[in-house]
């Protein structure tokens, strides 16, 4: 019989002391997953993994290694031990690395009210197979829709636990649940493909499956017979499915270890403005049923709520433990990590403020330009912010959509334009990352 998670880790701790390590943090990911696809109203895949898997990271003074596995025998953890010890030994010193301070760490937190796992029963895999086959069903119901290239049912279920030597113990459980579809229509050169999907914590918050593929079948109908609009300088309104791609970057420039490496256009950029007055980008790891939420981060430390850009002034960076010390600030309770690799730092649920006008008011004001429902590729400076991504969506002549386009590309400076952007209202409220269509003025684009 499988061991607890916090007894696995703890016995990692104990082996790691006793082959010489001065510190050391234990990670234990115990998991379940399965996902069904069906093509042609019949089954074609069907995958189920289970299993545990565990890390461990040790320090002899500054010098550290990390090890993993997925044997969790007792010699397995004496050998683990053994190994990253002597590897540690070896490597450089960083005089960054260490763990937490016990002052800082999390002492107490409530996981229920975060509900990051459903307590409803992981579905059975003819239910999965029952969801991705009415999706697909819906999507070939649409006229016009010439095949169906994937339709989908997940779900998912793992229980976390970190401990360290510093006197950290904590754990907690995750679940999810998803479907998506992915339809073509036209047929030959002429075909264009979109999708949909849904992905929750709760079983019983996610979208209906019908309507999910019917969805899918309308987006790429709407692609049809596209074309390149004029080479020039024209608003651009990014679709709420792909805006949060722009805070992405931001927030990639304001990734503690890209500013403590230099290679970042918003090194040296606190207390200036990154977004237009008005707009506040807030950052809630606490937002229940959300992908993003946690109690604790990687390092043990509590996470809360903090202000990322207030009134479009950029207040602070995204940090964990090393990015923290390299910068001479305080950590902010972001460290990811996986049973293999060291802690980085990384963003939870992300808001940012919406706007007073809706989607198609903001196409109504933005006149003559481009709307855009996907991305494909990037070129992006981290240096300089220099960014150019090929597009595809729809031409806007009035205020109104008149045809489908693609093979266009979008150039600018992100330091720039995210300083133009207006929100409109229309953002998705059970996403991690809560952002609204944007509207940027003055974008230039490469087409015909």
């Amino acid at each position: 019989m499988a061991r607890p998670l916090d007894t696995l880790t703890q016995a990692l701790l104990d082996a790691a002391t006793k082959a010489g390590a001065d510190s050391a943090d234990a990670l234990a990911v115990e998991g379940s997953s399965i996902e069904i696809d069906v093509r042609g109203g019949t089954l074609e895949r069907a995958e189920r993994s289970e299993g545990v898997d565990i890390g461990l990271r040790v320090f002899v003074g500054r010098q550290s290694a990390i090890v993993s596995s997925s044997d969790t025998r007792d010699e397995t953890l004496a050998a683990m031990a053994e190994r990253a010890v002597a590897m540690a030994r070896e490597a450089p010193e960083d005089p960054h690395a260490g763990l937490a301070d016990p002052s800082q760490l999390a002492t107490q937190w409530d996981s229920a009210a975060l509900e990051m796992c459903d307590p409803a029963a992981e579905p059975s895999p003819a239910e999965l197979q029952e969801d991705a086959s009415r999706a697909e069903a819906a999507a070939l119901a649409v006229q016009g829709v010439s095949q169906v290239q994937a339709s989908s049912a997940g779900y998912g279920r793992r229980q976390v636990h970190l401990a360290a030597s510093n006197g950290f113990s904590g754990g907690y459980a995750r679940s999810s649940r998803s479907v998506s579809c992915v339809a073509i229509a036209g047929e030959g050169l002429a075909m264009e493909r979109d999708y949909d999907g849904d992905s929750r914590t709760f079983q019983s918050d996610l979208r209906d499956a019908e309507e999910i593929g019917r969805r899918a079948a309308e987006r790429a109908l709407e692609r049809l017979n596209p074309r390149k609009p004029r080479t020039g300088a024209w608003p651009v309104l990014f679709d709420e499915r792909i805006a949060a791609s722009l805070i992405g970057h931001l927030m990639a420039a304001a990734n503690g270890a890209s500013v403590a490496r230099g290679a970042s256009w918003l090194r040296g950029a606190l207390g200036e403005e990154v977004l237009p007055a008005g707009l506040s980008l807030v950052e809630d790891p606490h937002r229940p049923r959300i992908s993003g939420s946690r109690p604790f981060d990687a390092e043990g430390l509590p996470t809360r709520q903090r202000t990322l850009v207030e009134n479009g002034v950029l207040k602070g960076y995204t940090l964990d433990l090393a990015t923290a010390r390299k910068l001479d600030m305080p950590p902010t309770a972001n460290a990811a990590r996986g049973t293999s690799g060291g802690p980085s730092p990384s963003s939870w649920n992300l808001a940012l403020t919406q706007g007073d006008k809706s989607r198609e008011e903001l196409l109504a004001e933005m006149g003559t330009g481009l709307v855009v429902t996907s991305m494909i590729g990037a070129t992006i400076n981290p240096n300089t912010g220099d960014y150019s991504r090929g597009a595809a969506g729809m031409w806007v002549e009035n205020g109104v959509p008149v045809y489908p386009v693609s093979g266009v590309t979008i150039a600018g400076n992100l330091r720039d334009f995210l300083r133009r952007m207006t929100p409109a209202n229309d953002a998705r409220p059970w996403l991690s990352r809560v952002v609204p269509s944007l509207l940027v003025e003055g974008l230039t684009l490469a087409g015909e």
